[in-house]
């Protein structure tokens, strides 16, 4: 299997990718599938951080606007007042590098200028032409991911003629376009987007096959926390998903994945300390 490259190059620092990262989720929304209004205030959000950091995240990813399967689109305005409070209450206070979790560049823009070093674009700059000119400007990390159609829709065609390959080649676009917008490569990880446009077998698929993605020569990040794929092959509702999760991480970690999105930091932080000790050669 093609090695991921060692380190992923942020706008005020280098990660190493030597140890597994955590990228816990913090979701200031009212809305998001998982725990939407549990850290709707700025306050409550904050401790949250700090608490995964504790916990053992590497990353704190903040996103204002659920982009869960059917979910309505939120105004930049609401967006940045939901997100900008967090990052600079954040910023300085935590160690862990802030990511903003959003397709709209003028948030992305806010978000970095406030203290945020990775932007995290569910579109790949697809949503937002302004986004790779941001991003560039910046000197931000950035993560691409793959999905098919907006959140309000993508979940309405899932078929796929070559799943595995169309996302690859998709991916590959993505990466050449942030490149040519003026994004360093060192600066690009890339995430297949488990859950955005892709069915129950699919998701599976992609983390069976993640390896393939490593050719294209950059970071792969996976994203299966707690997610509907995991519901319904072991029925368990979303709160009772993080079995399920940590075998998808894994084993996603075990395929070449360097950087898991999750919600359950600290079981989470384990899972992947643990099959990194079992699979050392």
């Amino acid at each position: 299997m093609t090695e991921a490259p060692a380190t992923w190059e942020l706008s005020g620092r280098t990660l190493s990718l030597s140890r597994p990262l955590i990228m816990g989720i913090l979701n200031v929304t009212p809305d998001s599938f998982s725990d939407g209004n549990r850290y709707f205030s700025t306050g409550v959000a904050v401790e949250r951080a700090l608490q995964m950091v504790e916990e053992g995240a590497d990353i704190i990813d903040i996103g204002g606007e659920s982009t869960r399967p059917g979910a309505p689109e939120v105004s930049e305005a609401e967006e940045l007042s939901r997100v900008l409070p967090v990052v600079q209450a954040l910023s300085g206070k935590v160690q862990a590098p802030i990511s903003v979790d959003t397709y709209k560049a003028a948030v992305a823009r806010a978000a970095c200028a406030a203290g945020a070093e990775i932007i995290n674009d569910v579109s790949a700059f697809s949503f937002d032409p302004a986004m790779a000119s941001v991003a560039a400007d910046a000197g931000a990390g950035v993560v691409l991911m793959h999905t098919r159609g907006r959140p309000d829709s993508m979940q309405k065609d899932t078929g796929y003629a070559d799943l595995i390959n169309e996302v690859r080649e998709s991916l590959a676009a993505s990466l050449a376009a942030a490149v040519a917008a003026g994004v360093k490569p060192e600066r690009i990880v890339l995430d297949p987007g488990i859950g955005f446009g892709k069915g129950a077998e699919g998701n599976l698929e992609l983390i069976r096959r993640l390896g393939e993605f490593l050719p294209l020569g950059r970071p792969l990040l996976i994203g299966p926390s707690r997610k509907s794929f995991i519901g319904r092959i072991l029925g368990r509702e979303t709160g009772e998903r993080v079995f399920g999760t940590a075998a998808a991480v894994a084993v996603g970690l075990i395929n070449g994945a360097s950087i898991f999105r999750v919600h359950d930091v600290a079981a989470m932080r384990d899972v992947v300390d643990l099959t990194r000790a079992l699979t050392a050669s």
